[in-house]
């Protein structure tokens, strides 16, 4: 056999060859794996650029809150005998949690861009009420005589310190005290103020403290009360509540949001008093973050997962219509059109940029279905060839675009377009013989102007 007779051969057994026409578009499906994963790593890219603009504008207006205390930290003389029988003393400090802390929040979001990113930030004013009972030194094995009164301070953590925008007043006792920068104990407080403050072991302080912080996406607080209430306030339309413990009462409408927190010391992993550094208050945070819907980046990402899908329904619609229609679709037909539905994220991706998801999901699925349908026309030339490839791809366009919509449902709606997209398939092949579509067509006898080997004409 010459080596034209093996090409005629080779081109009849790729055309007519319905199983192995089946075996190269699969794999043509999942070569373009590759540039689908080039896709989600540019949107991953973008995201990242995104999330850096986001903390250089939190940076320099205020990141995320955290308000720990206030905590009352108190030193003491520890004794110790060394070899020679001398004895010595070190300064320690034991910490008072408050017997009741209530903290009235209200928030004022902002939104802030920088080209066509933008962050929400928020300013608020938190009125912290508490009261302290006189510490059980007996229980901490502590000598009345061996504390230090007068070093008693009083400590607030606040997270960014960047975010502190006016000067904080605290009062105890209806008398003014001056906070400062800072915390003695930084492994108490990392990041706070402070402030000494008169105590002499029996009654209870009151104190109140006024704070006025800047911040961006949530704040959070420890319930390091016995008694821990929280009230916050804000106009935001969609709070999402975050930590370990949820609100016992909200209000959330058009006007903005009410939530209110009551949390037990039972229900942290820390006493009301201890000695040293024995216990972590960054534990059991509750609060609220000013929750944006899911962007742009999110959802694109999340069309992206069912570009594979995509790809194989569209691929398999054309081979039945090679099956059904007696059309023929060369490989690289088949290439062309996968490299116009994978064009179709990056002009998601670009557009949703500058003109958010919905619209740009419209004018990219529009595009692309408008290109594959005008390529199929020029292939095919039939109408109905057309047709089906545009009804096709306009039901995957529109499905994939409900399912973006359903968050909750979408597992169940996918689960049931697939087996409705399965029975379709079955029921159009359901009179198809296999057997006689896989059977290799013979090659054609050679033309007159085609010149035969002598070579393989037997003797």
């Amino acid at each position: 056999m010459d080596f034209n007779a093996t090409l005629r051969e080779t081109r009849h057994t790729l055309g007519k060859s319905a199983t192995l026409k089946l075996f190269v578009i699969s794999g043509l499906a999942l070569a373009l794996l590759i540039p689908i994963t080039m896709v989600k790593a540019l949107i991953d890219e973008r995201e990242q650029r995104k999330e850096e603009v986001i903390e250089e504008i939190s940076g320099k207006w205020g990141r995320p809150q955290t308000i720990t205390g206030p905590v009352i930290s108190i030193p003491y003389k520890k004794y110790f005998t060394d070899q020679d029988g001398r004895k010595h003393h070190t300064t320690e400090y034991f910490h008072l949690m408050p017997d009741s802390l209530d903290i009235k929040s209200t928030m004022t979001p902002e939104i802030r861009y920088r080209g066509m990113y933008e962050a929400v930030l928020y300013a608020s004013e938190l009125l912290l009420l508490c009261s302290f009972k006189a510490p059980e030194l007996q229980d901490l094995e502590i000598s009345p005589e061996d504390v230090v009164w007068s070093g008693a301070m009083i400590g607030v953590g606040i997270s960014d310190m960047g975010g502190i925008k006016e000067r904080i007043v605290a009062l105890h006792e209806s008398e003014s005290i001056e906070i400062n920068p800072g915390h003695t104990i930084s492994t108490l407080i990392h990041s706070g103020v402070s402030a000494h403050i008169r105590m002499d072991g029996v009654g209870t302080h009151h104190f109140s403290i006024l704070l006025k912080l800047n911040g961006s996406q949530q704040i959070q607080f420890a319930p390091v009360g016995k008694s821990t209430t929280v009230m916050v306030k804000s106009t935001w339309q969609a709070p999402s509540f975050v930590g370990d413990f949820l609100p016992v009462a909200r209000q959330i409408g058009k006007e903005g949001f009410e939530a209110r927190w009551n949390v037990l010391y039972l229900n942290r992993n820390y006493p009301q008093q201890w000695k040293g550094d024995a216990y972590n208050l960054d534990q059991s945070l509750f609060g609220v973050k000013l929750y944006k819907q899911v962007d742009v980046y999110q959802k694109s990402m999340r069309t992206a997962k069912y570009a594979l899908l995509f790809i194989a329904f569209t691929f398999y619609a054309f081979f039945l219509s090679e099956i059904l229609s007696q059309l023929s679709v060369h490989p690289v037909q088949y290439l062309l059109i996968g490299f116009a539905m994978i064009i179709f994220y990056t002009l998601l991706l670009s557009f949703s940029e500058q003109i958010g998801f919905n619209r740009a999901y419209m004018i990219s699925s529009t595009a692309v279905i408008i290109l594959i349908m005008s390529y199929t026309r020029s292939i095919s030339r039939r109408k109905s060839v057309t047709l089906m490839v545009g009804c096709t791809l306009g039901l995957l366009y529109g499905y994939c675009f409900i399912l973006l919509q359903l968050e909750d449902y979408a597992l169940l709606m996918g689960s049931i377009g697939l087996f409705a997209a399965l029975a379709v398939i079955m029921y159009l092949t359901r009179k198809v013989n296999w057997y006689a579509l896989c059977q290799r067509i013979k090659p054609e006898a050679p033309q007159a102007n085609e010149t035969i080997d002598s070579r393989s004409v037997p003797a």
